[in-house]
């Protein structure tokens, strides 16, 4: 290998180039260089190896002896050099990198992977769990999953789903819980960063807010939930955080009212690179996972053990592309 220091590459490929076309003016076409820089690199390369690649004739260029067989073996380098490239080509082709906030990556997205893997084995997913907002112009994501409002500068947007925030908790709490006014008695478990708000959901239920006990707050949703699970006190929820939880009975929704939040999940494409096809499916299938998911969880929420069903007396806040809203990580 170290004998490769002393000859260019740039050189090599003009000899492989040159003795596979036949001309300089064809080679010089493929390299998309001019002839005369083909010729100087011949030259150059000849000189480093001490050897005549060439002869030069008033038909062109001939290769030597030596030549014919030192371009057979350039050749087959060549080929495999580009098989090796075509290697990483493949991979980044067969790769889909999916950018979503690693509440929804990690509680309800990670659990239903397999069965994409099993649907398109060749595809291998790479997840991008970040809050921040990937810029799909300029970045190896080809899709994200994002909470807002649909409006993200360079970004394509389909509403995947529309969020609904309802108070969930242990099955424990619950069971005290006999009216709204109950909750007074009962610890908030508060997201600091949350973009929704009990407010919204006292206003869909047609009551007015309730003062809860001091409880506990934290920074990420995740801690909210498992706090939530732990029994520590009622916190809001939504369907895509709370969907498992529900559904194998760690946690309950103990109201019979759900309220729009005026966000949603979207999946977001860039405006400017063409769909491919991975992408394609992976939208076919996100889409039925949510189905799913509804399905499941309208039969978890409908009809909860100790349920306490409330009219809606407020109209719910449906989500408005025309409303300015902060945005959630991608």
């Amino acid at each position: 290998m170290a004998m490769l220091n002393r000859v260019h590459l740039n050189g090599l490929r003009a000899v492989e180039t040159v003795a596979r076309l036949g001309s300089l003016a064809s080679a010089a076409g493929e390299l998309n260089v001019s002839v005369s820089a083909v010729s100087q690199q011949i030259s150059r390369t000849e000189k480093q190896l001490g050897q005549a690649l060439f002869e030069r004739t008033t038909s062109g260029l001939v290769l030597t002896e030596f030549g014919a067989v030192f371009a057979a073996r350039l050749g087959a380098g060549f080929r495999e050099l580009a098989q090796a490239v075509a290697l990483a080509d493949e991979a980044s082709q067969c790769t889909l990198v999916v950018s979503a906030a690693p509440a929804l990556a990690s509680k309800w997205l990670l659990p239903r992977l397999s069965r994409h893997f099993d649907r398109h084995p060749n595809v291998l997913l790479r997840i991008d769990a970040s809050v921040r907002l990937a810029n799909l112009d300029r970045s190896d994501v080809d899709i994200a999953i994002r909470l807002g409002d649909g409006k993200w500068p360079g970004g394509k947007a389909e509403l995947l789903l529309a969020q609904e925030v309802f108070p969930v908790c242990a099955p424990g709490i619950a069971r005290k819980l006999t009216s709204i006014g109950d909750l007074a008695q009962t610890c908030a478990i508060i997201d600091e960063r949350a973009m929704i708000n009990w407010e919204s959901w006292f206003a869909a239920a047609g009551v007015q807010p309730v003062t809860f006990q001091k409880g506990a707050r934290f920074t990420d949703p995740m801690l909210c939930l498992e706090s939530a699970i732990a029994g520590h006190g009622v916190m809001l929820g939504w369907q895509l955080l709370t969907a498992d939880a529900l559904a194998d009975g760690r946690l309950v929704a103990p109201f019979g009212i759900r309220a729009q939040s005026g966000l949603g999940y979207w999946l977001v494409t860039s405006t400017t690179k063409a769909e491919s096809r991975k992408v394609r499916d992976f939208k076919i299938w996100i889409k039925e996972e949510i189905a799913a998911t509804m399905a499941q969880f309208g039969s978890s929420v409908a009809e909860p053990s100790g349920a306490i069903a409330v009219e809606s007396t407020a109209a719910p806040v449906y989500v408005q592309s025309d409303i300015p809203l902060r945005q959630a990580g991608s």
